[in-house]
Protein backbone atom coordinates (compact mmCIF):
# COMPACT_ATOMS: atom_id res chain seq x y z
CA UNK A 1 0.00 0.00 0.00
CA UNK A 2 3.13 2.61 1.10
CA UNK A 3 4.95 2.77 -2.59
CA UNK A 4 8.14 4.13 -0.45
CA UNK A 5 7.54 2.00 2.54
CA UNK A 6 11.08 0.53 2.69
CA UNK A 7 13.08 4.24 2.54
CA UNK A 8 10.97 5.86 5.22
CA UNK A 9 11.38 2.69 7.41
CA UNK A 10 14.26 4.06 9.36
CA UNK A 11 13.69 2.71 12.68
CA UNK A 12 11.28 0.51 14.44
CA UNK A 13 8.87 3.24 15.36
CA UNK A 14 8.64 4.11 11.78
CA UNK A 15 8.08 0.48 11.06
CA UNK A 16 4.98 0.74 13.40
CA UNK A 17 3.90 3.95 12.51
CA UNK A 18 3.71 3.00 8.26
CA UNK A 19 2.39 -0.73 9.56
CA UNK A 20 -0.93 1.34 11.42
CA UNK A 21 -1.23 3.54 7.96
CA UNK A 22 -1.24 1.02 5.44
CA UNK A 23 -3.91 -1.28 8.36
CA UNK A 24 -5.84 1.41 8.48
CA UNK A 25 -6.10 2.11 4.51
CA UNK A 26 -6.80 -1.21 3.58
CA UNK A 27 -9.65 -2.02 6.18
CA UNK A 28 -11.40 1.16 4.36
CA UNK A 29 -11.18 -0.42 1.23
CA UNK A 30 -14.53 -0.99 -0.47
CA UNK A 31 -13.92 -4.16 -1.54
CA UNK A 32 -13.75 -4.74 2.29
CA UNK A 33 -16.53 -2.44 3.65
CA UNK A 34 -19.53 -3.94 1.50
CA UNK A 35 -18.54 -7.37 1.99
CA UNK A 36 -17.97 -6.89 5.58
CA UNK A 37 -21.98 -5.09 5.26
CA UNK A 38 -23.90 -6.55 1.99
CA UNK A 39 -24.95 -9.78 1.61
CA UNK A 40 -26.77 -12.24 -0.63
CA UNK A 41 -29.06 -15.35 0.60
CA UNK A 42 -31.58 -16.75 -1.63
CA UNK A 43 -33.63 -13.79 -2.64
CA UNK A 44 -32.53 -11.06 0.04
CA UNK A 45 -30.03 -8.82 -0.11
CA UNK A 46 -29.59 -7.97 3.28
CA UNK A 47 -27.31 -4.91 4.27
CA UNK A 48 -26.48 -4.79 8.11
CA UNK A 49 -29.38 -5.45 9.97
CA UNK A 50 -31.92 -4.36 7.08
CA UNK A 51 -32.94 -7.05 4.46
CA UNK A 52 -35.05 -6.32 1.49
CA UNK A 53 -36.42 -8.97 -0.59
CA UNK A 54 -35.70 -8.99 -4.37
CA UNK A 55 -38.85 -10.69 -6.14
CA UNK A 56 -40.39 -7.10 -4.63
CA UNK A 57 -38.43 -5.38 -7.73
CA UNK A 58 -38.44 -5.38 -11.00
CA UNK A 59 -34.85 -4.03 -11.80
CA UNK A 60 -31.66 -3.24 -9.05
CA UNK A 61 -29.75 -0.44 -10.26
CA UNK A 62 -25.81 1.27 -9.30
CA UNK A 63 -26.03 5.00 -9.76
CA UNK A 64 -23.83 6.79 -7.22
CA UNK A 65 -20.24 8.95 -7.11
CA UNK A 66 -17.44 9.13 -5.16
CA UNK A 67 -13.48 7.97 -5.53
CA UNK A 68 -14.75 4.81 -3.76
CA UNK A 69 -17.78 4.66 -6.17
CA UNK A 70 -16.50 2.33 -8.51
CA UNK A 71 -14.86 -0.10 -6.34
CA UNK A 72 -18.12 -0.35 -4.12
CA UNK A 73 -19.90 -0.99 -7.95
CA UNK A 74 -17.28 -3.76 -8.74
CA UNK A 75 -17.94 -5.38 -4.75
CA UNK A 76 -21.41 -5.40 -5.73
CA UNK A 77 -21.44 -7.06 -8.80
CA UNK A 78 -19.66 -9.86 -7.37
CA UNK A 79 -22.39 -9.73 -4.27
CA UNK A 80 -25.03 -9.81 -6.66
CA UNK A 81 -24.34 -11.05 -9.66
CA UNK A 82 -26.88 -11.62 -12.56
CA UNK A 83 -29.14 -9.69 -10.00
CA UNK A 84 -28.45 -6.18 -11.60
CA UNK A 85 -29.74 -4.36 -14.48
CA UNK A 86 -27.28 -1.76 -14.44
CA UNK A 87 -26.19 1.69 -13.73
CA UNK A 88 -23.61 4.46 -14.15
CA UNK A 89 -20.89 5.72 -11.47
CA UNK A 90 -18.46 8.65 -11.19
CA UNK A 91 -15.08 8.41 -9.87
CA UNK A 92 -11.46 9.77 -10.07
CA UNK A 93 -10.45 6.04 -9.03
CA UNK A 94 -11.98 4.04 -12.40
CA UNK A 95 -12.23 -0.23 -12.65
CA UNK A 96 -13.48 -2.08 -14.66
CA UNK A 97 -17.09 -3.50 -14.15
CA UNK A 98 -19.47 -5.73 -16.09
CA UNK A 99 -23.02 -4.54 -15.68
CA UNK A 100 -22.15 -0.52 -14.39
CA UNK A 101 -20.99 2.31 -16.17
CA UNK A 102 -17.91 3.82 -14.68
CA UNK A 103 -17.05 7.49 -16.08
CA UNK A 104 -14.23 9.30 -14.81
CA UNK A 105 -14.91 12.54 -13.46
CA UNK A 106 -12.47 14.71 -11.74
CA UNK A 107 -11.56 15.94 -8.10
CA UNK A 108 -11.12 18.24 -5.98
CA UNK A 109 -12.28 20.60 -9.01
CA UNK A 110 -15.57 19.60 -11.35
CA UNK A 111 -15.38 19.10 -15.47
CA UNK A 112 -16.91 17.64 -18.19
CA UNK A 113 -16.66 14.49 -17.72
CA UNK A 114 -18.21 14.27 -13.86
CA UNK A 115 -20.82 16.84 -15.16
CA UNK A 116 -22.33 14.63 -17.82
CA UNK A 117 -22.00 11.30 -15.40
CA UNK A 118 -23.78 13.54 -13.00
CA UNK A 119 -26.70 14.00 -15.50
CA UNK A 120 -26.49 10.85 -16.87
CA UNK A 121 -27.03 9.21 -12.65
CA UNK A 122 -30.04 11.94 -12.33
CA UNK A 123 -31.53 11.15 -15.85
CA UNK A 124 -31.95 7.70 -14.42
CA UNK A 125 -33.28 7.98 -11.16
CA UNK A 126 -35.83 10.10 -13.11
CA UNK A 127 -37.02 6.68 -15.15
CA UNK A 128 -37.34 4.85 -11.85
CA UNK A 129 -40.43 3.94 -10.27
CA UNK A 130 -41.76 1.58 -7.21
CA UNK A 131 -40.58 -1.86 -9.17
CA UNK A 132 -36.92 -0.28 -8.46
CA UNK A 133 -34.01 -0.71 -6.49
CA UNK A 134 -31.15 1.81 -6.66
CA UNK A 135 -28.13 0.88 -4.63
CA UNK A 136 -26.40 4.14 -4.35
CA UNK A 137 -22.65 3.46 -3.26
CA UNK A 138 -21.39 7.27 -2.28
CA UNK A 139 -17.80 8.50 -1.00
CA UNK A 140 -15.93 11.10 -0.54
CA UNK A 141 -15.15 13.08 -3.26
CA UNK A 142 -18.84 12.74 -4.59
CA UNK A 143 -19.39 16.44 -4.17
CA UNK A 144 -17.00 17.30 -7.08
CA UNK A 145 -17.13 14.13 -8.98
CA UNK A 146 -21.20 14.94 -9.33
CA UNK A 147 -21.52 18.32 -10.62
CA UNK A 148 -25.01 19.25 -12.24
CA UNK A 149 -24.72 22.82 -11.32
CA UNK A 150 -28.42 24.44 -12.20
CA UNK A 151 -29.30 25.65 -15.41
CA UNK A 152 -28.16 29.02 -14.74
CA UNK A 153 -24.99 28.48 -13.63
CA UNK A 154 -22.12 27.44 -15.66
CA UNK A 155 -19.75 24.80 -15.06
CA UNK A 156 -17.11 27.23 -15.17
CA UNK A 157 -18.94 29.44 -12.56
CA UNK A 158 -18.88 26.08 -9.99
CA UNK A 159 -14.97 25.46 -10.82
CA UNK A 160 -14.02 28.99 -10.08
CA UNK A 161 -15.93 29.29 -6.84
CA UNK A 162 -15.46 25.67 -5.59
CA UNK A 163 -11.26 26.69 -6.05
CA UNK A 164 -12.00 30.06 -4.04
CA UNK A 165 -13.95 27.98 -0.92
CA UNK A 166 -10.97 25.09 -0.89
CA UNK A 167 -8.46 27.44 -0.18
CA UNK A 168 -10.45 29.53 2.00
CA UNK A 169 -9.87 27.36 4.89
CA UNK A 170 -13.82 26.78 5.19
CA UNK A 171 -15.23 23.86 6.61
CA UNK A 172 -16.57 20.95 4.35
CA UNK A 173 -19.81 21.43 6.03
CA UNK A 174 -19.59 25.11 5.15
CA UNK A 175 -17.86 24.50 1.34
CA UNK A 176 -20.89 22.06 0.70
CA UNK A 177 -23.47 24.04 2.05
CA UNK A 178 -22.64 26.20 -0.65
CA UNK A 179 -22.58 23.52 -3.03
CA UNK A 180 -25.87 21.90 -2.33
CA UNK A 181 -27.82 25.06 -3.11
CA UNK A 182 -26.27 25.68 -6.82
CA UNK A 183 -26.42 22.05 -7.87
CA UNK A 184 -29.32 20.42 -9.64
CA UNK A 185 -28.59 16.47 -7.61
CA UNK A 186 -27.32 17.46 -4.24
CA UNK A 187 -28.67 18.35 -1.43
CA UNK A 188 -31.55 15.57 -1.17
CA UNK A 189 -32.50 16.14 -4.64
CA UNK A 190 -31.58 13.23 -5.93
CA UNK A 191 -34.20 11.19 -3.99
CA UNK A 192 -36.04 13.45 -5.11
CA UNK A 193 -35.75 12.76 -8.71
CA UNK A 194 -35.73 8.89 -8.37
CA UNK A 195 -39.02 8.90 -6.00
CA UNK A 196 -40.95 6.58 -5.36
CA UNK A 197 -38.10 4.36 -6.27
CA UNK A 198 -36.30 2.34 -3.25
CA UNK A 199 -33.00 3.92 -2.41
CA UNK A 200 -30.43 2.11 -0.14
CA UNK A 201 -27.25 4.45 0.09
CA UNK A 202 -23.69 2.61 0.89
CA UNK A 203 -21.40 5.30 2.43
CA UNK A 204 -18.34 5.25 2.84
CA UNK A 205 -17.88 8.40 4.98
CA UNK A 206 -15.50 11.05 5.06
CA UNK A 207 -16.78 13.69 7.19
CA UNK A 208 -16.35 14.03 10.68
CA UNK A 209 -19.23 12.62 12.79
CA UNK A 210 -20.65 11.13 9.82
CA UNK A 211 -23.42 14.20 8.95
CA UNK A 212 -25.07 12.35 6.27
CA UNK A 213 -26.13 15.74 5.04
CA UNK A 214 -22.20 16.64 4.59
CA UNK A 215 -20.69 13.41 2.87
CA UNK A 216 -20.85 14.35 -1.07
CA UNK A 217 -23.30 16.92 0.00
CA UNK A 218 -25.90 14.85 1.02
CA UNK A 219 -27.68 13.72 -2.58
CA UNK A 220 -29.79 11.43 -0.67
CA UNK A 221 -30.89 12.99 2.53
CA UNK A 222 -32.85 15.71 3.68
CA UNK A 223 -31.39 19.51 3.70
CA UNK A 224 -31.61 21.64 6.65
CA UNK A 225 -29.79 24.32 5.27
CA UNK A 226 -30.71 27.66 3.32
CA UNK A 227 -30.06 29.70 0.42
CA UNK A 228 -29.51 32.14 2.96
CA UNK A 229 -26.83 29.62 4.81
CA UNK A 230 -24.89 29.50 1.21
CA UNK A 231 -24.85 33.36 0.96
CA UNK A 232 -23.66 33.48 4.88
CA UNK A 233 -20.82 31.63 3.85
CA UNK A 234 -19.39 33.40 1.09
CA UNK A 235 -19.92 36.85 2.88
CA UNK A 236 -17.58 35.38 5.85
CA UNK A 237 -14.68 34.33 4.26
CA UNK A 238 -15.19 37.35 1.68
CA UNK A 239 -15.60 35.12 -1.46
CA UNK A 240 -16.84 36.98 -4.12
CA UNK A 241 -18.63 33.95 -6.34
CA UNK A 242 -19.70 34.70 -10.40
CA UNK A 243 -22.73 36.54 -10.62
CA UNK A 244 -25.06 34.25 -12.06
CA UNK A 245 -24.45 31.92 -8.50
CA UNK A 246 -24.80 35.53 -7.09
CA UNK A 247 -28.12 35.86 -8.31
CA UNK A 248 -29.43 32.34 -8.01
CA UNK A 249 -28.60 32.26 -4.35
CA UNK A 250 -30.11 35.61 -4.10
CA UNK A 251 -33.32 34.50 -5.84
CA UNK A 252 -33.11 30.98 -3.55
CA UNK A 253 -33.11 33.27 -0.90
CA UNK A 254 -35.78 35.56 -1.60
CA UNK A 255 -38.03 32.44 -2.38
CA UNK A 256 -38.21 32.74 -5.71
CA UNK A 257 -38.11 29.10 -6.13
CA UNK A 258 -38.36 26.09 -3.22
CA UNK A 259 -35.26 25.13 -0.68
CA UNK A 260 -33.80 21.77 -0.82
CA UNK A 261 -36.32 19.51 0.65
CA UNK A 262 -35.87 18.92 4.35
CA UNK A 263 -35.55 15.69 6.07
CA UNK A 264 -39.35 14.90 6.98
CA UNK A 265 -40.04 15.26 2.72
CA UNK A 266 -41.79 12.30 1.41
CA UNK A 267 -39.49 11.56 -1.20
CA UNK A 268 -37.17 10.36 1.76
CA UNK A 269 -39.98 7.55 2.56
CA UNK A 270 -38.02 4.85 0.91
CA UNK A 271 -34.83 5.82 1.47
CA UNK A 272 -32.28 4.29 3.80
CA UNK A 273 -29.00 4.92 4.03
CA UNK A 274 -25.85 2.57 5.43
CA UNK A 275 -22.44 3.81 6.59
CA UNK A 276 -20.28 1.34 5.52
CA UNK A 277 -17.32 2.51 7.01
CA UNK A 278 -16.11 5.77 8.06
CA UNK A 279 -12.35 7.26 10.05
CA UNK A 280 -13.15 4.68 12.99
CA UNK A 281 -12.71 1.55 10.28
CA UNK A 282 -8.91 2.70 9.62
CA UNK A 283 -8.46 4.05 13.85
CA UNK A 284 -9.52 0.33 14.69
CA UNK A 285 -7.33 -1.92 12.17
CA UNK A 286 -4.61 0.58 13.16
CA UNK A 287 -5.28 -0.44 17.01
CA UNK A 288 -5.43 -3.83 16.23
CA UNK A 289 -1.59 -3.26 14.12
CA UNK A 290 0.04 -2.23 17.52
CA UNK A 291 -1.47 -5.03 19.64
CA UNK A 292 1.51 -7.28 17.76
CA UNK A 293 3.86 -4.39 19.13
CA UNK A 294 5.00 -2.75 22.57
CA UNK A 295 3.30 0.01 21.74
CA UNK A 296 0.12 0.97 23.70
CA UNK A 297 -2.68 2.77 21.61
CA UNK A 298 -4.33 5.89 22.60
CA UNK A 299 -7.04 7.26 20.25
CA UNK A 300 -7.44 10.85 20.86
CA UNK A 301 -10.60 11.23 18.46
CA UNK A 302 -12.13 10.09 15.35
CA UNK A 303 -13.31 13.43 14.17
CA UNK A 304 -10.71 16.19 14.84
CA UNK A 305 -11.44 18.85 12.74
CA UNK A 306 -9.51 22.67 12.38
CA UNK A 307 -6.41 24.34 11.10
CA UNK A 308 -3.76 22.05 10.53
CA UNK A 309 -1.44 23.19 12.20
CA UNK A 310 -3.52 24.31 14.76
CA UNK A 311 -4.13 20.49 15.39
CA UNK A 312 -0.40 19.81 15.10
CA UNK A 313 0.39 22.10 17.93
CA UNK A 314 -1.84 20.34 20.04
CA UNK A 315 -0.80 16.56 18.94
CA UNK A 316 2.83 17.54 19.12
CA UNK A 317 2.09 18.54 22.86
CA UNK A 318 0.36 15.72 24.14
CA UNK A 319 3.39 13.80 22.90
CA UNK A 320 5.46 16.05 24.79
CA UNK A 321 3.54 15.33 27.95
CA UNK A 322 3.58 11.82 27.54
CA UNK A 323 7.73 12.07 27.00
CA UNK A 324 8.01 14.19 29.89
CA UNK A 325 5.20 12.88 32.29
CA UNK A 326 3.94 9.69 31.81
CA UNK A 327 0.68 11.23 31.08
CA UNK A 328 -1.93 10.67 29.86
CA UNK A 329 -0.29 7.21 28.95
CA UNK A 330 3.27 5.81 29.74
CA UNK A 331 5.80 5.12 26.42
CA UNK A 332 6.12 3.43 24.51
CA UNK A 333 2.61 4.74 23.07
CA UNK A 334 0.80 5.06 19.98
CA UNK A 335 -1.48 8.42 19.50
CA UNK A 336 -4.21 7.83 17.02
CA UNK A 337 -6.79 10.34 15.29
CA UNK A 338 -8.88 11.07 12.27
CA UNK A 339 -10.85 13.88 11.18
CA UNK A 340 -10.09 15.98 8.53
CA UNK A 341 -8.02 19.26 8.76
CA UNK A 342 -8.52 22.18 6.90
CA UNK A 343 -5.52 24.75 5.50
CA UNK A 344 -6.24 28.53 4.60
CA UNK A 345 -4.37 28.70 1.78
CA UNK A 346 -2.11 32.49 2.08
CA UNK A 347 1.15 31.53 -0.16
CA UNK A 348 1.67 30.39 -3.67
CA UNK A 349 3.54 26.98 -2.80
CA UNK A 350 2.34 23.67 -2.91
CA UNK A 351 1.12 21.41 -0.28
CA UNK A 352 -1.78 19.77 1.86
CA UNK A 353 -3.55 19.84 5.69
CA UNK A 354 -1.85 16.74 6.58
CA UNK A 355 2.04 17.63 5.47
CA UNK A 356 0.88 20.85 6.98
CA UNK A 357 0.09 19.21 10.51
CA UNK A 358 3.30 17.17 10.64
CA UNK A 359 5.37 20.01 9.71
CA UNK A 360 4.04 21.98 12.65
CA UNK A 361 3.84 18.81 14.75
CA UNK A 362 7.70 18.24 14.64
CA UNK A 363 8.63 22.19 14.75
CA UNK A 364 7.13 21.55 18.17
CA UNK A 365 8.29 18.29 19.45
CA UNK A 366 10.64 17.99 22.43
CA UNK A 367 11.97 14.55 21.48
CA UNK A 368 13.80 13.29 17.92
CA UNK A 369 12.78 9.94 19.00
CA UNK A 370 9.03 10.93 18.18
CA UNK A 371 7.29 9.89 15.06
CA UNK A 372 4.94 11.90 13.31
CA UNK A 373 2.62 11.00 10.47
CA UNK A 374 -0.82 11.97 8.79
CA UNK A 375 -2.22 10.77 5.70
CA UNK A 376 -5.53 11.34 3.48
CA UNK A 377 -6.77 8.00 2.91
CA UNK A 378 -7.32 8.76 -0.40
CA UNK A 379 -4.19 8.99 -1.36
CA UNK A 380 -3.72 12.51 -2.50
CA UNK A 381 -3.06 15.26 0.54
CA UNK A 382 -4.04 18.38 -1.40
CA UNK A 383 -3.30 19.02 -4.70
CA UNK A 384 -0.31 16.65 -4.51
CA UNK A 385 0.32 13.29 -5.78
CA UNK A 386 1.68 12.28 -2.19
CA UNK A 387 -0.84 10.93 0.75
CA UNK A 388 1.25 13.03 3.45
CA UNK A 389 4.24 12.78 5.35
CA UNK A 390 6.14 11.11 7.70
CA UNK A 391 9.22 12.16 9.89
CA UNK A 392 10.93 13.30 13.04
CA UNK A 393 12.15 16.39 14.25
CA UNK A 394 15.60 15.37 12.53
CA UNK A 395 14.45 16.64 9.74
CA UNK A 396 13.26 20.53 10.81
CA UNK A 397 17.05 21.03 11.72
CA UNK A 398 16.94 24.74 10.66
CA UNK A 399 13.17 25.69 11.95
CA UNK A 400 13.24 29.00 10.02
CA UNK A 401 13.27 27.22 6.96
CA UNK A 402 10.55 24.85 8.03
CA UNK A 403 8.44 27.91 9.35
CA UNK A 404 8.83 29.56 5.98
CA UNK A 405 7.43 26.90 3.98
CA UNK A 406 4.84 26.56 6.46
CA UNK A 407 3.79 30.66 5.99
CA UNK A 408 3.90 29.92 1.97
CA UNK A 409 2.04 26.42 2.09
CA UNK A 410 5.09 24.98 0.85
CA UNK A 411 5.44 21.40 2.19
CA UNK A 412 5.25 19.57 0.18
CA UNK A 413 8.89 20.46 -1.98
CA UNK A 414 10.30 20.36 1.45
CA UNK A 415 9.45 17.08 2.53
CA UNK A 416 10.11 16.12 -0.99
CA UNK A 417 14.35 17.06 -0.43
CA UNK A 418 13.78 14.93 2.85
CA UNK A 419 12.39 12.16 1.75
CA UNK A 420 9.77 12.29 3.83
CA UNK A 421 6.44 12.27 1.72
CA UNK A 422 4.17 8.66 1.70
CA UNK A 423 3.06 7.81 -1.71
CA UNK A 424 0.03 5.51 -1.71
CA UNK A 425 -0.79 6.18 -5.15
CA UNK A 426 -4.63 6.35 -5.42
CA UNK A 427 -6.36 4.62 -2.97
CA UNK A 428 -10.17 4.11 -4.08
CA UNK A 429 -11.00 5.02 -0.51
CA UNK A 430 -11.61 8.26 1.84
CA UNK A 431 -12.46 8.33 5.06
CA UNK A 432 -10.48 11.14 5.73
CA UNK A 433 -6.94 11.95 7.15
CA UNK A 434 -5.12 9.11 9.48
CA UNK A 435 -2.55 10.89 12.13
CA UNK A 436 -0.09 8.64 13.92
CA UNK A 437 2.10 9.54 16.39
CA UNK A 438 4.66 7.30 17.94
CA UNK A 439 6.45 7.52 21.06
CA UNK A 440 9.19 4.98 21.82
CA UNK A 441 10.38 4.40 25.28
CA UNK A 442 13.50 6.62 26.19
CA UNK A 443 14.70 4.26 28.45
Amino acid sequence: MIQNRKQLAVTPAHKVVLDCLAAGIEASQPKNAVANTVSKEDSNLIVGDTTVDLTQFEQVVVLGGGKAAAQSAKALETILENTISGGVVVTNDPRETKQVDVIEGSHPVPNESGKAGAKAILSRAQKADEGTLILFPLSGGGSSLLPLPVSDVMLTDLQQVTEKLLTSGATITEINTVRKHISQIKGGQFAMAAAPATVIGLVLSDVAGNNLGTIASGPIVGDNTTYQDAISVLESYDIEPPNTIKTHLRHGADRKFEETPQSNHHCFDNVSTHILADASTAIDAAIDEITHTPFTPFVLSTSIEGEACEIGKVHSAIGNEIIRSGRPIEPPAVLISGGEATVTVRGGGLGGPNQEFVLESLLQASSEEMVVASVDTDGEDGATDAAGALGTSTIVSNKDIARQSLDQNDTYPYFSRRDALVYTGQTGTNVNDLRIIAIPDPK
